[in-house]
């Protein structure tokens, strides 16, 4: 049997490198796994129970590390045993890529792996297609585990931290600022107050009023600003003149 496949991993590659190399981690991580113990320098000892089809064993064995290149590579030697369900043993070229930061400064990087593996006994029975089928499934839910715990150990951090920043106020047009004020001042006005039209129409005349101001001193003494119709600028000071009025 021989299985190759890659995987992005959210933490950086040194970080995956100490993770896949911490028995806590792999034990957690292995599905059906018990027990990954140090033996010797590199190698480990390993007890898992493992469903594959109608078959159902507890496998013990242990693993051998070499060629290790930290952080980037190392080989990985199994040879277990489940008693009458049968055996297997194989390798695996493990090898750990770097990627470019994201926008937000963090790291990944990308596992591919490569397995070759042998099976025998009741195992080897089952068939070809229902081996590969459980072997995917187990790499997947190793992986799935594996990405859980680096997202628990190194969390990551808020991908856009002004997404979260305050936004100011904005500060109100001009003649909303009006309209609020004659309105807060009608609110406390007499029988002869104006209506909330009269209102908005003073709200308006004042605005054009002050734009005409800012305008006129680039349009000329006799001509109005270029664009903007006379009667515009007359309606405009009429209802300033009212507003005057009327307040006075």
């Amino acid at each position: 049997m021989e299985m190759q496949a890659s995987r992005t991993l959210a933490v950086s590659q040194q970080q995956a490198w100490d993770a896949l190399n911490d028995p806590e981690v792999l034990k957690l991580c292995i599905p059906g796994c018990e027990k990954v113990e140090p033996t010797a320098e590199h190698q480990y000892s390993v007890a898992m129970a493992l469903k594959i089809g109608p078959v159902s064993a507890k496998f013990a064995g242990k693993i051998t590390l070499s060629d290790i290149v930290p952080p980037e590579s190392y080989t990985i030697a199994f040879d277990g045993s489940g008693g009458v369900a049968g055996f297997g043993k194989g390798s695996a070229q493990v090898r750990l890529v770097p990627l470019p930061a994201d926008a937000a400064g963090q790291d990944s990087c990308e596992l591919h792996y490569t397995v070759q593996a042998t099976v025998g006994g009741k195992i080897a029975q089952l068939g070809q297609r229902l081996i590969d089928g459980a072997a995917k499934s187990m790499a997947e839910d190793f992986f799935k585990r594996f990405d859980n715990e680096m997202q628990r150990r190194h969390p990551r951090a808020v991908a856009d931290d002004a997404a979260g920043a305050a936004v100011p106020p904005e500060e109100p047009e001009p003649a909303v600022a009006a309209l609020a004020a004659a309105t807060g001042m009608q609110a406390g006005s007499g029988p002869g107050a104006p209506t909330a039209a009269a209102t908005v129409s003073a709200a308006s005349g004042a605005t054009a009023a002050a734009e005409h101001s800012a305008l006129a001193a680039t349009a000329g003494d006799d001509n109005p600003p270029s664009g903007i119709p006379v009667w515009v600028w007359a309606a405009g000071a009429g209802a300033l003149v009212l507003l005057a009025w009327w307040w006075n």
